[in-house]
């Protein structure tokens, strides 16, 4: 099971990014790293034994940020995705000339299962010391 991985930082700066480059309609997709659950259980508590209790009914294995159906409308940007509207209210082409972007393949996903960059246990750790409690020492 894997999830997506997003500071607070990182959140403050995707808002500003999409309010000061926003043409409108447009849905910004972070880049950022996942993590694996078992992964967050060791950081948190090494060598102890993590029993799996397996899947609750609903609960997703992967989170999914951008699905294949919006592959159609997706452009990439140095660190976002952007899902364009349906129907474009401003000309795609001089968007990406403007943010050297591109479009993704047809059929592209962004989940967290498939994410090339996952944070290792110490980065979990660390992240841990970061952002929730610098006196942390599992």
């Amino acid at each position: 099971m894997t999830r997506f991985n997003i500071s607070l930082e990182e959140g403050v700066d995707l808002v500003l990014y999409a309010i000061n480059n926003a043409w409108g309609g447009e849905i910004f997709v972070p880049k950022i790293p996942s993590y694996r659950i078992v992964d967050v259980a060791e950081a948190i508590a090494p060598g102890c034994n993590h029993e799996i209790v397996g899947i609750r009914p609903g609960e997703k294995l992967h989170e999914e940020m951008i699905t294949a159906m919006d592959s159609f409308n997706t452009l990439e940007l140095t660190q976002y995705y952007v899902i364009s509207p349906s129907i474009p209210l401003w000309d795609i082409e001089e968007y990406l000339k403007k943010y050297s972007g591109s479009r993704v393949a047809e059929g592209f996903t962004y989940n967290s299962g498939d994410n090339p960059q996952f944070l290792s246990v110490e980065e979990i750790r660390e992240q841990i010391r970061l952002h929730i409690d610098p006196d942390f020492q599992p």
